[in-house]
């Protein structure tokens, strides 16, 4: 990285000059023009890009002219379905115990010893739990749970985000007893005699026993910049926030006037039972805008709560997890439902995200939507479709037709792609999950994610996966469903960035939007595809400055 030198040129003027010319090979994502050697950036915004010929007269005095060599420059990441701000809250307190942090069960079990001796009384909450990863790790019934922690509330949250376990002392500081109600869409287990066995599966009651131990000691601005920094070194310019809390408006406001947010956040409430927001659509601004509602049709295939057509195997990871022979999970929500929820905001104008994994979840909801749009038409709702990973080649074309886009979560190939054959769910649908080429072939605007806090924020690893469709173990899962390395740069850039409603402003490298752009070590065209993901992050651009790295 050289800086190359500036002065003015030929008929140009101070006043139309670059404040920063960056040369090298430019990966627009552009079909009008997928290549260039330089692009300029004027206060904030892309000036030009194209030839070097192009783009030098825009050269002044003060223009700074960077050279990447052999890098590249493309349109900063988005990560289209994140969780940025639960996931700075959950940097306070909540110990990380996810499978991409400790990768055996004995680890896992010392830490939470060691942590139930250091907080006492004041809780030990941790985030990560995977026995399908974590090998040998027990299954976290109460009474285990008590017997580590008798004095100690005691909530272990799976690596999934939906169940959590929580012994007895947790159960009494959130304030749920045999006769709590079950929240909307959501569960506590229970036993046969109607006592709770410490599991909290989905989201409302998920967070009702995680809550007292994700209390921010400090302030949320510090731990929103924190995050923005995680994500823009990545090379993530913009994320969505799906299950923005309103409670964390004020803070997000604080946080921004401190300069702490350094990503464009798109934010995504979750559904109520009241179905109804204090906030309108579209409020705010290119930086922060709330656009959207989520919610939750099925839950996660890592805890047997994902509604298919097909069963689960009978395996040692599947009766590890307490499923039974022939086990087949059940839906949140049931289609008139889902109707119901979507019909309410989607008349209020939001735009809906829907979580659906397996294959009959997602069917009722295309049902349920196919219905709502028949009833009420809206020209480019863009609905979306979270995650799909047991998602058909007819229902990506049905989505197609309806105009609905899907955010394929394609990192679970690589992180859990052995076990979702072996243990899970066999060759035919394991090796099938995440159909990404399915997706292209029908027309469907698709993005990748790692979806907050599961898997670390690695957009080159899923463009890797996406083409390769390789395991850790190295295993091809369904090579026919590889998508080609362009297909999956849109994926993380102008396509997620259509999902947000941002393709007006980000996402490729054209005249007029925002300079969020990512320098990366090499082209990611041109290596290897098995070393994508190995390409470094050089620096981040947000509006023309730097975030992250350096130019």
């Amino acid at each position: 990285m050289r800086d190359a030198g500036g002065g003015i040129g030929p008929g140009v003027v101070k006043e139309t000059a670059a404040d920063l010319i960056i040369r090298g090979r430019v990966i627009t994502v552009d079909p009008r023009r997928p290549r260039a050697e330089a692009v300029a950036v004027r206060d904030g915004r892309i000036a030009a890009v194209g030839a070097w010929s192009e783009v030098e007269g825009l050269c002044g005095a003060g223009t700074r002219v960077v050279d990447v060599g052999d890098g590249c420059v493309m349109p900063g990441f988005i990560e289209a379905h994140g969780h940025p701000t639960t996931e700075a809250i959950m940097l306070g307190r909540v110990v990380d115990i996810r499978p991409v942090t400790i990768s055996d069960a004995a680890s896992v079990i010392e830490t939470i010893q060691r942590t139930i001796g250091e907080r006492g009384a004041d809780g030990a909450y941790f985030n990560g739990w995977d026995a399908l990863l974590q090998e040998g790790l027990p299954r976290p019934t109460r009474a285990w749970l008590d017997e580590l922690a008798p004095e100690t509330p005691l909530v272990i949250l799976h690596n999934s985000g939906h169940s959590a376990y929580f012994n007895t002392k947790a159960a009494q500081v959130a304030g749920v007893s045999r006769d709590t109600p079950d929240p909307e869409g959501a569960s506590f287990e229970r036993d046969v005699d109607g006592e709770l066995t410490g599991v909290a599966y989905e989201t409302a009651a998920v967070v009702r026993v995680m809550t007292p131990g994700v209390r921010l000691r400090g302030g949320l601005s510090g731990a929103l910049a924190a995050e923005c920094a995680q994500l823009n070194r990545a090379g993530v310019i913009a994320c969505s926030d799906m299950a923005f809390n309103p409670a964390s408006r004020h803070g997000l406001q604080r946080a921004r006037d401190h300069g702490a947010i350094t990503a464009r956040l798109r934010l995504y409430e979750a559904s109520t039972p009241q179905m109804a927001s204090d906030s309108t659509p579209g409020a705010g601004d290119d930086l922060v805008r709330q656009i959207g509602i989520k919610l939750w049709a099925d839950g996660s295939p890592w805890i047997g709560n994902i509604a298919t057509s097909f069963p689960y195997l009978d395996t040692p990871q599947t009766r590890m997890l307490g499923l039974a022979p022939g086990h087949h999970g059940a839906m949140n929500y049931q289609r008139d439902e889902i109707a119901r929820i979507s019909e309410a905001y989607f008349g209020a104008g939001w735009q809906i995200a829907c979580h659906a994994q397996g294959d009959v979840a997602i069917e009722a909801v295309l049902d349920a939507w196919e219905e709502m749009l028949e009833r009420s038409p809206r020209r480019d709702h863009r609905m979306r479709l979270e995650h799909c990973g047991a998602m058909t080649p007819a229902q990506f074309e049905r989505a197609a037709r309806l105009g609905v886009a899907c955010s394929i979560f394609i990192d679970h190939l690589w992180y859990w792609g052995d076990v979702l054959v072996d243990g899970l769910f066999g060759e035919k649908h394991g090796a099938h999950w995440a159909r990404a080429g399915s997706a292209f072939r029908a027309g469907v605007r698709t993005s990748f994610h790692n979806d907050g806090g599961v898997t670390r924020i690695e957009p080159l690893r899923n463009m890797q996966v996406a083409v390769t469709r390789r395991s850790r173990s190295g295993r091809s899962l369904a090579p026919e469903e590889c998508v080609s390395v362009e297909e999956a740069i849109r994926a993380q850039t102008i396509d997620a960035a259509y999902q947000l409603f941002m393709d007006d402003i980000v996402g490729s490298v054209e005249v007029g939007k925002y300079a969020d752009l990512v320098v990366l070590s090499r082209d990611i065209t041109s290596v290897p595809v098995e070393q994508i993901a190995d390409v470094e992050v050089v620096a981040t651009l947000l509006a023309g400055q730097v975030v992250s790295g350096e130019l």
